[in-house]
């Protein structure tokens, strides 16, 4: 890799405007990132409408500060990488436009990068990825099984066929009268419960990769329908413990079953759902069976939504030489490829 490469990385594609600049893929020179939590709680959801509103507001600011924490001006910048998709396209198609305007006025190479390519890359800002390797993405509309036999080489070997389990996170949440994000907060009742309610996991046809968590949501949500039809309670700490162990028993077992087949050096762990407690420790113990194979597992603040990951990933296809012209345009539905 070339000596010092300076990559912008901005990102845009749901309810975090986040701008970030990397040095040679591996070092954050500056990671800035304004979240609009606070503005879709209430919604108990993101409202794509508020979200690309608010990324209009916030977009030259956070750009701004990003540059300025990292001491760079444009000039020392050698591209910029957008994330193009997918995601909420009103909300993608902000960040889009601010990197075209920016590539246009500056004479600077412009690249359009995939938003699970940026948290798989996430790992490369604290580990040197290992070919081949394999990655567990988790976020909110996202769960995959990714092989990876070299830089930008992606080949999804699973993937959900209904529910992410970031969505099934959110649902039973609601259900359980949660505040919006749901992850953290079913994350934190799991320690302080039980998996004592007896609930479904769906392994799906022998040999498949797949997930498929709607019908564990199904599950959650006709136990406690059933028990208030009774006139009974279920405790929130058992029925969040119950539902997140049969979450995370599909995604570590079907993760440690395609390493052994795929016969990788690396696992590496992605996606906003990487931040869940239960799913890192039992990742890390179940990966024991692997001695062979090191786990990556990103700190918190890289596995949420954010732009040095983009920059990561932006800085692989910058070398590889992959530009996009100032046509680019938000892709909702992009394909990882």
């Amino acid at each position: 890799m070339n000596e010092n490469v300076h990559v912008l990385g901005i990102e845009t594609s749901c309810d975090e405007t986040a701008a970030a600049v990397v040095k040679n893929g591996k070092e954050i020179l500056s990671n800035v990132v304004a979240s609009q939590m606070e503005s879709h709680r209430r919604f108990g959801g993101v409202v794509p409408e508020i979200a690309s509103r608010h990324h209009v507001e916030q977009i030259t600011l956070v750009i701004e500060e990003a540059m300025q924490q990292a001491g760079v001006s444009f000039s020392d910048l050698d591209a910029i990488a957008v994330t193009a998709g997918p995601g909420l396209v009103g909300a993608l198609l902000v960040g889009v436009n601010a990197a075209k305007a920016l590539a246009f006025a500056h004479g600077l190479p412009l690249i359009g990068v995939h938003h699970i390519a940026g948290h798989i890359y996430a790992n490369q800002l604290v580990a040197e990825m290992k070919f081949p390797l394999l990655a567990l993405v988790v976020s909110g509309g996202h769960t995959e099984l990714v092989y990876m036999e070299g830089h930008g080489a992606f080949q999804v070997i699973g993937e959900t066929r209904d529910d992410a389990a970031g969505e099934a996170y959110d649902k039973v949440a609601r259900a359980l009268h949660l505040p919006y994000p749901g992850g953290p907060h079913i994350d934190r009742l799991a320690h302080e419960g039980e998996p004592v309610i007896d609930l479904p996991r769906a392994w799906l046809e022998e040999g498949s990769y797949d997930f498929s968590f709607s019908g564990l949501k199904s599950a959650v949500l006709n136990v406690l329908h059933n028990a208030k039809q009774r006139g009974e309670e279920i405790d929130p700490k058992q029925m969040a413990a119950s539902f997140q162990a049969s979450v995370i028993d599909v995604l570590v077992t079907k993760t440690v079953q395609a390493a052994k087949q795929y016969g990788v050096q690396q696992v590496l762990l992605a996606g906003g759902v990487a931040a869940n407690r239960g799913l890192r420790s039992a990742l890390q113990d179940k990966m024991k069976e692997l001695p062979d194979v090191e786990l990556v597992i990103p700190p918190l603040s890289l596995c949420t939504d954010n732009a040095a990951m983009i920059a990561a990933a932006g800085t692989v296809m910058h070398q590889q030489g992959k530009r996009a012209d100032l046509a680019l345009n938000a892709n909702p539905g992009l394909p990882l490829m």
